[in-house]
C-alpha cells in the first residue's frame, strides 16, 4: 500500500473515510498481528503510514529519526518512507490540544486525571503539561510506577477538575462499558474521552448527565488525521477543513 493505518483492530476506524476527504490518495486500513507487525515494518512497502493502538511504541526502533515532539513524548503515530529510512511524527499532540480549544476546554492551573498510560496517553499528557495543567494524575488498572490503581483515584483523587480517558474501555464493540464513575468527581467540570466510536461513550453520557462538559474524540481524529496528511505530502491545509469533516461525518 501507499499510504494506510496500522493498528490491532481496526474495524472501528473512521480514518479511511477522513483521509480521503482530506486527501486525493486511496488510504488503505491494514490490521496486523503481533506475529506479522515486524515483518510488514522490515519490509517498509508503503509511501507513509499512521499507527494506532498498540503499535505506537513498537514502531520506534525501526526509524531513522523522530521529530522533536514524538521523541518527547516516546509514541509515534505517522511515519514517513523517505528512499527507505522512515521517519516518525507524533500528530495525536496537536490534535489533542485542537480538540480542547475547540471546545473551550481550559487546562491551565488544573488538577487533571488521565485515564490509561498507553501511545495515546503520552501524547496527552505532554499536551496537558505544554497547556500549564497544575498537576497531572494518571490511573491505570494495574500501575507502572508513573500511574495509580482506580481504587487511589477514588479515595485520594476526588478532587480532580478535569478528566480524559486514553484507555480502550467504552470503544466499540465494548459500548456498554465506562472506565469510571463519575459521581464522586463533584469538582470535575470537564470529561474529555479520546474514543471517538461511538461517538457518545458510555463515560461522556454521564459526565453530561452530571452537568459537566463531555466530549468524544472525533474532532482529534480529523485534527491529527489533517495534521498527518501536511506530513505525508508536505503541503499546508486550512484548519478550516477539520469543522467541515467534522460536521459533516457529525
Amino acid at each position: 500500500m501507499d499510504y494506510g493505518l496500522i493498528g490491532g483492530k481496526l474495524g472501528h476506524s473512521y480514518s479511511k473515510e477522513i483521509h480521503e476527504k482530506l486527501a486525493d490518495y486511496t488510504y488503505e486500513l491494514k490490521p496486523l498481528t503481533d506475529e506479522e507487525f515486524d515483518p510488514f515494518m522490515e519490509a517498509r512497502e508503503f509511501k507513509a503510514i499512521n499507527v494506532t493502538i498498540p503499535y505506537k511504541k513498537h514502531v520506534i526502533p525501526y526509524l531513522k529519526e523522530l521529530d522533536e515532539s514524538a521523541a518527547a513524548i516516546g509514541a509515534v503515530n505517522t511515519i514517513v518512507n523517505k528512499n527507505g529510512d522512515l521517519y516518525g511524527y507524533n500528530t495525536d499532540y496537536p490534535g489533542f490540544i485542537y480538540m480542547l480549544k475547540a471546545n473551550d476546554i481550559e487546562v491551565a492551573g488544573k488538577k487533571v486525571m488521565v485515564l490509561g498510560n498507553g501511545g495515546a496517553a503520552q501524547a496527552v499528557k505532554a499536551a496537558l503539561k505544554s497547556l500549564g495543567a497544575k498537576e497531572l494524575v494518571v490511573v491505570k488498572r494495574t500501575t507502572d510506577g508513573e500511574s495509580i490503581t482506580y481504587e487511589e483515584a477514588y479515595a485520594e483523587h476526588t478532587d480532580a477538575e478535569v478528566i480524559v480517558n486514553t484507555s480502550p474501555v467504552g470503544m466499540y464493540p465494548d459500548v456498554d462499558s465506562s472506565p469510571i464513575d463519575l459521581k464522586p468527581f463533584e469538582k470535575c467540570t470537564a470529561v474529555v474521552d479520546v474514543i471517538y466510536n461511538p461517538i457518545t461513550t458510555k463515560l461522556v453520557e454521564q459526565a453530561r448527565g452530571l452537568g459537566m462538559t463531555g466530549i468524544t474524540g472525533l474532532e482529534m481524529l480529523i485534527a491529527q488525521a489533517k495534521y498527518a496528511v501536511e506530513i505525508f505530502l508536505d503541503k499546508s491545509l486550512d484548519d478550516k477543513l477539520i469543522d467541515e469533516i467534522y460536521k459533516d461525518m457529525i
